[in-house]
């Protein structure tokens, strides 16, 4: 039984966070290429790289469990697509000059989480968690009157998010095997894209002999270390602590968007914004309260 850490457990979980939140400079670098090209590479690079992490995985069966158990792959097959989805739309959002957006769905993704469990997982809600998602839905209504739109992008990514983690938490698969299983599951599909694409940007032979080609084929590293830093840290911390420090990732995004990038954040969009951080903290405030009242009564 590994000793717990906390120290460690927070090192590991701010750099998965700052990591992730960090993101936009990576794809960035990658904007000349189109983002399905992207996250068709992406899938590619992350199976490759992750059949070479699971040779040293601790649990070797793991896929006998699996196979025995043919509604998971039904499950992983449909966390694989979620997943494809939110990169897609995430890569598209940053390269397109919408972070800000992008932030705000990460940003309402714990809300998201809580509604899905009041909703699929029929949970019931304290008080404070009604305010929380109340002070969000009141974020997003902000947006859609001022913009005269829904904020597609957001919601989308928040949604992709938060049913990828709901089906998760109805299996038993570990992190790093389901992950791997998600991403072959997507690779037919990946190079089915490229086939189909043989004029692809990626597929020109020159372009394996520029720096971009090496960005790209590192795309397998960035999207598996900041979750295996994750998956270290939630050993050794509170789900609860790691849900706190969740709110580093798009904050940083936000301060990418507004201060390195230059896009638009008007009034309108710091009001809405303030609901949504409101929110955030009335949710923060009653998962602290749970806490302290579980501790005292296990204490």
């Amino acid at each position: 039984m590994s000793v717990i850490d906390p120290r460690r457990g927070y090192l590991l979980g701010l750099t998965a966070y700052v990591l992730w939140g960090l993101f936009p400079l990576y794809f960035k670098l990658l904007q000349t290429i189109p983002a399905i090209e992207i996250v068709a590479q992406r899938v590619l690079w992350s199976a490759l790289l992750g059949l070479v992490l699971l040779q040293f995985w601790k649990h070797p069966c793991w896929w006998r469990e699996l196979l025995a158990q043919p509604r998971m792959l039904v499950a992983l097959a449909l966390c694989g697509t979620l997943l494809a989805a939110n990169w897609l739309i995430y890569v598209w959002a940053v390269n397109d000059g919408r972070m800000v957006e992008a932030s705000l769905g990460y940003y309402i993704s714990p809300l998201i989480n809580v509604l899905l469990g009041l909703v699929v997982l029929r949970e019931r809600l304290r008080r404070l968690q009604w305010l929380a998602v109340a002070l969000a839905a009141l974020g997003v209504l902000q947006q859609i009157w001022q913009v005269d739109g829904v904020p597609w992008v957001a919601l989308s990514l928040a949604g992709c998010f938060g049913v990828y983690g709901l089906i998760h938490k109805q299996t038993s698969v570990a992190v790093l095997p389901g992950l791997v299983v998600e991403t072959w599951l997507l690779l037919p599909v990946a190079l089915g894209w490229l086939w189909l694409h043989p004029s692809a940007a990626t597929l020109v032979p020159d372009f394996w002999q520029t720096g971009t080609a090496w960005l790209l084929a590192a795309s397998g590293a960035v999207t598996l270390v900041p979750l295996m830093c994750f998956n270290m840290a939630a050993r050794h911390l509170p789900y609860a602590t790691l849900g706190f420090l969740q709110y580093i990732a798009p904050t940083l995004v936000l301060l990418l968007a507004v201060w390195f990038y230059d896009e638009p954040f008007d009034p309108a969009q710091l009001a809405a914004f303030s609901c949504i951080w409101a929110g955030l903290l009335v949710y923060s405030v009653d998962t602290w309260l749970n806490l302290r009242r579980t501790h005292q009564r296990s204490g």
